[in-house]
């Protein structure tokens, strides 16, 4: 008799840096639910999103496959491309009952998101949770008939960059939840695959209020900054960023007047002045808040004696640089606040549990990780590698990859972004190497010395050996995530 196969949460939290779980190191901020699943799991310390924004990245962790394979590279994309298969949809056909809740951000979503073959028999969407930003989305119809609140009026307030914002019962990140919690205790015969997909801790910062409140704005420690920040990314000015000049983040400031209502221009064009350890706060409130509405649907699971068979996978899409070198939001910058992002993995009956690896991994590993786990075949067209021996202790426990990618081409878009920049960033586990293609300018980091990132050693005469064989590498890791295509004919 054959194992029954697991079920699968998978929890992707939107823009949220790999520095914000205390089990990992992070003394500020409490999030005991996911401290909790690192315990019961494996935390992969090194975990490197694809992309450091939300349409390729997503593409990416969802297809198991690079960028320049998959060529999704745009934030408002007309259309998914069609002849790219997405893991949910493998897991649908192969009898698994799949659901979506919140983001799914695979093409433009600024009112509504054109549905691809995403094999979602329950498909709860919310993109930007306000009213401006979707027409009759699911978590507004929850407002409207279930909390008896008009969204509307409960949002009219919040337009701002850093500040309070709906209560946490009305919350989107509650609703993800709530409306979880009613599909894993759905009378079902086989298994399931929910993917949860908040907003938060995404721009702008606007926590509940009675959670900004937990957390002393005045006690956290600066951003990552040196004064000659404020004159090197002058540097990068052609550069496609939504923060266009640095700012010193270690200077208390009074925020500017709203002017611009729209919740998603609001969440993409910062400010000219705002208080950086504010919005620190504001930030690690809006991940304790995640950590509260995690812990439920991990509580329901262990109520309904289905903890032990579900496979949970904690992560984002990518980072955010949060006043780091003077800088927030995203962009084409690789600065490890942006593209280091969290991931733990959990099946208490088959992982290993309490280990923190020092594995270099990518997104594109989910996908394969998640199929080999449910005994289904991987296809040849995912480029990921499963780290299923790893987790089971098959493996060496931090040793998976000798490198990780991002890679960024004209991934915000608009008028403000008219570079159409393209960068690369190949991360070797200690030397960092960044080429923004048609430009100049790039950037070597070795982060055992320089974890910070602060001395560019691109232009330094002394490291010119470096560089020229880090830039072989850059190559040789860049050309391998190009797929080589339709598979050879049998009888070629």
């Amino acid at each position: 008799m054959t194992a029954r196969r697991p079920n699968i949460l998978w929890y992707c939290a939107d823009q949220q840096r790999h520095d914000t779980i205390r089990a990992l190191g992070q003394a500020h901020i409490e999030t005991p639910a996911l401290d909790a699943l690192c315990a019961r799991g494996v935390a992969f310390r090194r975990a490197y999103a694809q992309s450091q924004i939300c349409t390729p990245s997503r593409a990416s962790f969802l297809t198991g496959r690079y960028p320049a394979s998959h060529h999704v590279y745009r934030n408002g994309n007309a259309f998914f491309p069609a002849h790219e298969k997405l893991v949910t949809r493998i897991f649908a056909d192969a009898g698994y009952d799949c659901g979506l809740i919140g983001k799914l951000h695979l093409s433009a979503a600024k009112y509504y998101e054109k549905r691809p073959d995403d094999g979602y028999r329950m498909f709860l969407w919310s993109h930007h949770p306000t009213p401006d930003s979707a027409r009759g989305h699911d978590y507004e119809t929850w407002l409207r008939h279930e909390k008896k609140v008009d969204p509307v009026a409960l949002y009219e307030p919040v337009n701002h960059f850093c500040g309070p914002g709906v209560p946490a019962a009305y919350h989107q990140t509650t609703w993800c939840s709530e409306m979880a919690i009613r599909f894993i205790t759905e009378q079902r015969d086989g298994p399931w695959l929910l993917s949860v997909n908040p907003f938060d801790p995404h721009a702008p910062f606007d926590a509940p209020a009675e959670y900004i409140a937990k957390i002393d704005a005045a006690a956290l420690p600066p951003p990552l900054f040196r004064a000659s920040d404020i004159e090197r990314q002058t540097a990068f000015a052609a550069i496609d960023q939504q923060t266009k000049v640095a700012v010193d983040p270690r200077v208390r400031r009074t925020a500017s007047p709203v002017v611009e209502r729209e919740h998603d221009l609001v969440a993409s064009a910062p400010p000219a002045s705002y208080d950086a350890l504010e919005v620190k706060a504001n930030y690690y409130a809006m991940i304790r808040l995640i950590d509260d509405q995690f812990a439920r649907i991990v509580d329901c699971l262990a109520a309904t004696g289905q903890l032990e068979n579900t496979v949970i996978v904690y992560m984002s899409d990518h980072g955010e640089l949060l006043g780091d070198h003077g800088l927030i939001l995203k962009g084409c910058r690789f600065f490890e606040g942006l593209v280091h992002i969290p991931m733990i993995f959990s099946w208490p009956a088959r992982f290993r549990q309490g280990l923190q690896s020092e594995a270099l991994v990518e997104t594109v590993d989910v996908a394969p990780t998640l199929l080999q786990a449910a005994g289904l075949p991987v296809p040849e067209s995912m480029q990921g590698r499963s780290l299923l021996p790893l987790l089971q202790g098959a493996a060496d426990p931090h040793v998976h990859k000798q490198r990780v990618v991002a890679e960024f081409k004209d991934s915000i878009g608009g008028p403000q972004h008219a570079d159409h920049t393209h960068g690369s960033m190949v991360f070797d586990g200690r030397h960092k190497s960044v080429v923004y293609h048609g430009h100049e300018i790039g950037e070597i980091y070795d982060l055992d010395a320089d974890p910070g990132e602060f001395d560019n050693l691109w232009n330094d005469p002394a490291a010119r050996e470096l560089k020229l064989r880090l830039l072989k590498n850059h190559l040789d890791a860049m050309m391998a995530t190009v797929s080589a295509g339709p598979p050879r004919a049998v009888a070629y």
